[in-house]
């Protein structure tokens, strides 16, 4: 396994300040975003319990279209590409359902 490069500096060595400070946010909100996620599926995990105690099916394609077109509208209202804002969400509702199989198969 090779080890990553370091990334490439001005010369005279140092990371420019206004790089520091953005990337010092971008580590602030990709701490908050997994923080998010991870209240997100405590959550999640919650709502499966609830449905295999109910006998609802893991995954509810109706609830998740729902999610889908508000996560674009808000994604539009956010400057942020709906497409990739649907596929982020597809990926975490696939999760959700994976999650939600393993625990009506535990009964």
């Amino acid at each position: 396994m090779s080890a990553t490069p370091p990334e490439p500096t001005p010369a005279g060595g140092g990371v420019p300040p206004e790089l520091g400070r953005l990337r010092s946010s971008i580590d602030n909100i990709d701490a908050a975003l997994v923080h998010l996620l991870a209240e997100r599926f405590k959550c999640t995990q919650q709502v499966g319990h609830l449905k295999a105690d109910l006998g609802l099916p893991p995954s509810d394609p109706s609830r998740e279209a729902t999610q889908i077109a508000h996560l674009r509208a808000l994604a539009e209202e956010s400057g942020l590409d709906p497409v990739f804002a649907e596929k982020f969400l597809s990926f975490i509702v696939a999760e959700v359902i994976r999650h939600h199989e393993d625990i009506a198969a535990r009964g």
